[in-house]
C-alpha cells in the first residue's frame, strides 16, 4: 500500500506541442493536476521532469504553474533514471514509492518505470495521468510496466489509498478535487 511519507509524484514530460497531441489531453491535464494538488496538500515530494526542453518547449503553462516551486529536471534520457540529477533528487528524499504520471507511456514513463524498478522501487502508473499520441501505444506500455512488476493504478484509486479513511485531515481537500 502507498504511504504519504514513503512516495513521490514523479511528473514527467508533460511539455510543449508534444502535450497537445496527445490522446484525450483535456483529461491527461485535468488528471495530472489534481495529482499535483493533492501531493502538495499531503506533503508528498514532487520531482518534475523535461525532455530536452530547448527543442520540445517547456512544461505546459496548465502544469508548470502548479510546480512553479520547484526547480525542473531537464534531461536527454528517455529514463528518468539516465539523469544523474534526478537519481540525487530521488536517492536523497530516502523514499522506495514513486508514483508516476506523465508522457508518452511508451517512452519515458515505460523506461523510467523499469528502471525504477530495476532499483528497487515500487512502481505505481496512474494510468488516466500518463498519455501517448496513440491508444495502442499506452496499452502495450501499460501492460509491459505490470509485466515487469510495476502498479496500474487510477488518480482516485491512488488518492484514496494514499488517504486510507474518511477520518483523514486531508480527506474533504483531497475529495473536492475529484469531484
Amino acid at each position: 500500500m502507498l504511504e504519504t511519507g514513503n512516495c513521490s509524484l514523479a511528473v514527467v514530460d508533460v511539455q510543449g506541442k508534444l502535450a497537445q497531441i496527445m490522446h484525450e489531453k483535456e483529461i491527461l491535464f485535468k488528471n495530472i493536476q489534481i495529482l499535483i494538488k493533492a501531493a502538495n496538500i499531503l506533503n508528498i515530494p514532487i520531482l518534475w521532469c523535461q525532455q530536452c526542453p530547448e527543442s520540445l518547449g517547456p512544461t505546459i503553462p496548465e502544469i508548470a504553474e502548479l510546480l512553479s516551486s520547484i526547480e525542473p529536471i531537464n534531461k536527454a534520457s528517455f529514463s528518468c533514471c539516465g539523469d544523474e540529477n534526478f537519481n540525487k533528487k530521488l536517492n536523497n528524499l530516502g523514499i522506495n514509492q514513486v508514483l508516476l504520471c506523465g508522457i508518452e507511456t511508451h517512452v519515458c514513463i515505460y523506461q523510467t518505470a523499469v528502471d525504477l524498478l530495476r532499483k528497487g522501487f515500487y512502481v505505481n502508473i496512474i494510468a488516466d495521468a500518463v498519455s501517448s499520441r496513440f491508444p495502442e501505444n499506452k496499452k502495450i506500455a501499460l501492460e509491459r510496466i505490470e509485466s515487469e512488476g510495476g502498479k496500474i493504478s487510477s488518480v482516485e484509486m491512488v488518492l484514496f489509498e494514499l488517504l486510507r479513511t474518511a477520518k483523514h485531515p486531508h480527506f474533504k481537500e483531497i475529495a473536492r478535487l475529484i469531484k
